[in-house]
């Protein structure tokens, strides 16, 4: 727990998103994925970098919202939104190729013209690296830079890793911080390959986790 965390002293559940509350999670998801190594290299400019992410997690959660508990929050009783994580169930993480080039002028709006290849780039990479086994996937986890340390991501982790291990499911993601790689092993997660992107693009590392019924 860093000196900046004060977590509320009336405490926060986790539950599915509200429709209603689509732009202040995309606002949050902006806020801890501002200093993001893939991001940085994705969207450079650090004056416009928030807004532009911001952007980019609403389309994000356009793509899970028709999937029941793909979007799920920490919050509290009075709506305070503190964490956010978009999981994807077995067989439904990647996006048909009429939904890809919809969303395509979407994108470009996100990343500019320039920036767009970079971002497909990125796209084309994790595609390539994701396994084709059944399992829940986590593209997306931030907590608000005010209280990230304070157990709250670890929470929504949690809630998601015990539904997978009373049904035998597995789980993947990506890191895209070497640091978050440890936070990721305490549940069971390993590391299974590195992803390098082009042009000197920063790595993620591929996770995986076996269920673990004793868990």
């Amino acid at each position: 727990m860093n000196p900046r965390t004060v977590l509320p002293s009336t405490g926060y559940g986790i539950r599915c998103a509200r429709p209603a509350e689509s732009g202040a999670i995309a606002a949050l998801l902006a806020r801890a994925f501002a200093d993001d190594p893939v991001m940085v290299w994705m969207v450079p400019d650090s004056s416009g970098r928030e807004r532009r992410l911001a952007r980019y997690f609403r389309l994000a959660q356009r793509r899970q919202r028709p999937r029941a508990g793909g979007v799920r929050l920490a919050a509290t009783g009075g709506g305070q939104l503190l964490a956010a994580a978009l999981w994807s169930g077995p067989g439904r993480w990647k996006a048909s190729a009429v939904q890809e080039l919809a969303t395509i002028p979407s994108y470009a709006h996100v990343f500019g013209v320039r920036g767009l290849p970079r971002a497909a780039d990125v796209q084309n990479a994790l595609h390539e690296a994701h396994p084709d086994a059944p399992h829940w996937y986590l593209p997306t986890l931030g907590t608000d830079p005010a209280i990230q340390g304070a157990g709250v991501g670890s929470a929504l982790v949690r809630e998601q890793l015990a539904h997978c291990d009373r049904l035998g499911q597995r789980a993947y993601l990506e890191s895209s911080k070497a640091s978050n790689v440890p936070f990721y092993e305490r549940f069971g997660f390993r590391v299974t390959h590195e992803i390098r992107l082009p042009d000197g693009g920063p790595p993620l590392w591929s996770m995986w986790r076996d269920p673990s019924p004793g868990r």
